[in-house]
C-alpha cells in the first residue's frame, strides 16, 4: 500500500528574520559582521525590535530540504517545535504555505520560537544572530507519529542531536518509521556537530539509518582522518545509501549498486552558499522518490545546490524542476 508522504523531516524550527542594514546599525548593535552569533532570548528580543522591515520565512536546516523537495512534487511533511506566540504563527502558515505539511500545535510553554537574525549590508554581508529557543525543546511529545509511519522516508537533521529529549525523539522516530516499513535518512549537519557527537552518530549508521547525508568535512571528521578517500572506503558498506557533497567537486553516492561520481552543476556567481547542502538533499530525496538511479538522483541534488547559491536565501527561487528535467530526462 502506497503512503501518503514521500518525505517527512524532522528538525529545527527557526523563523529566518532576513532586514537590510548598514555597517552602523552592526556596530551600534554590536552585531558581528558575516558571521553567526547564538544569542538568549533578551537579545532576541531587543535586536528583532530595533531591526528595520523584514521578510519572516520558516526556516531551519531540514525544514529547507522540505520546502526544496515540495517545490519538486515531493508529498512532504514537518516536524518541529514552535510556541504560540507571533514568530510561531509565522512558522506554521509560511511552512504550510510552501506545500508542507505542518500538523504540531503550538507549544504552550517553554521558550519562545527559535529565529535568526539576519542584516544584509550593501556588500551582500549575511551577519546571523540565531537564538534557537523552542527548537531545541523538541521531544517525544512533540512528534506526530502517524504522520512518521505514513512516509517512506523519515529525514533527521544532526543539529537536534544536542539534548537529551530531542535524542529520545529520534529513536522514537526511527522505530515508527522502521516498524511501519519505512527508512532513515539522516544528515550529519556539522562537523562541529560531529566532532561532539562521533561515538552517537557512529551507532547511529551502524543499523539504524538507511540514506546518509554528508559533506566531506563531515565524513572526515566522523571517521578522524584528513583522506577523503579513506573515509570513503570506511562508511561504504555501513547504510544502504551515503551521498557525500564535496562543494566544487561535485559528490559521491555510495550505494548497493556501486559507486556514482557526479560532477558539480554549473553556476554562472557564487552568490550565497547559504542551503547548499540542504537543497542538494531535496534533489537526492526527490529523485529517490521518484525511483530514479543513484546517479541521477546524485545529479538532481547537484542541479538543486547549484541553484540555491546563485542567490541569497537558502530556498528555491527559479524552478528547479524544469532545470533538472532539462538536464537529467
Amino acid at each position: 500500500m502506497s503512503k501518503r508522504y514521500d518525505v517527512v523531516g524532522i528538525g529545527n524550527a527557526i523563523i529566518d528574520v532576513i532586514a537590510k542594514a548598514d555597517d552602523a546599525f552592526l556596530e551600534t548593535e554590536k552585531v558581528a559582521k558575516g558571521g553567526m552569533t547564538l544569542i538568549d532570548a533578551d537579545r532576541a528580543d531587543s535586536l528583532y525590535a530595533s531591526m528595520g522591515p523584514g521578510i519572516e520565512t520558516s526556516g531551519g536546516s531540514a525544514a529547507n530540504t522540505m520546502a526544496g523537495c515540495a517545490a519538486l512534487g515531493v508529498r512532504g511533511g514537518f516536524i518541529g517545535r514552535v510556541r504560540d506566540d507571533q514568530l510561531g504563527e509565522v512558522y506554521m502558515h509560511d511552512i504550510r504555505a510552501v506545500g508542507v505539511d505542518f500538523t504540531n500545535d503550538l507549544a504552550k510553554h517553554g521558550l519562545p520560537t527559535a529565529r535568526c537574525l539576519i542584516l544584509v549590508t550593501p556588500d551582500g554581508q549575511r551577519s546571523m544572530s540565531t537564538f534557537l529557543g523552542a527548537s531545541t525543546e523538541l521531544g517525544v511529545g512533540d512528534l506526530d507519529e502517524d504522520m512518521i509511519a505514513d512516509s517512506t522516508i523519515t529525514y533527521m537533521e544532526g543539529y537536534l542531536w544536542d539534548k537529551e529529549p530531542a535524542k529520545q525523539a529520534f529513536l522514537r522516530a526511527m522505530d515508527v518509521a522502521r516498524a511501519a516499513g519505512g527508512k532513515i535518512a539522516l544528515t550529519l549537519s556539522d562537523a562541529f556537530c560531529v566532532d561532539m557527537h562521533r561515538a552517537e552518530f557512529l551507532d547511529l549508521i551502524n543499523g539504524k539509518v538507511d540514506v546518509l547525508f554528508a559533506n566531506e568535512a563531515e565524513i572526515k571528521s566522523l571517521f578522524e582522518t584528513e583522506s577523503f578517500e579513506a573515509a570513503v572506503d570506511a562508511i561504504r558498506g555501513k547504510t544502504q545509501v551515503a551521498a557525500i557533497t564535496r562543494s566544487e567537486k561535485g559528490a559521491v553516492i555510495l550505494s548497493g549498486s556501486g559507486t556514482d561520481t557526479v560532477e558539480a552543476a554549473a553556476v554562472d556567481r557564487v552568490v550565497d552558499t547559504t542551503g547548499a547542502g540542504d537543497q542538494f538533499a531535496a534533489g537526492f530525496l526527490a529523485g529517490l522518490a521518484q525511483g530514479r538511479p543513484m546517479g541521477d538522483a546524485g545529479r538532481m541534488g547537484a542541479i538543486a545546490a547549484a541553484e540555491v547559491i546563485s542567490h541569497i536565501g537558502p530556498r528555491p527561487q527559479e524552478d528547479v524542476g524544469a532545470l533538472i528535467n532539462a538536464a537529467v530526462d
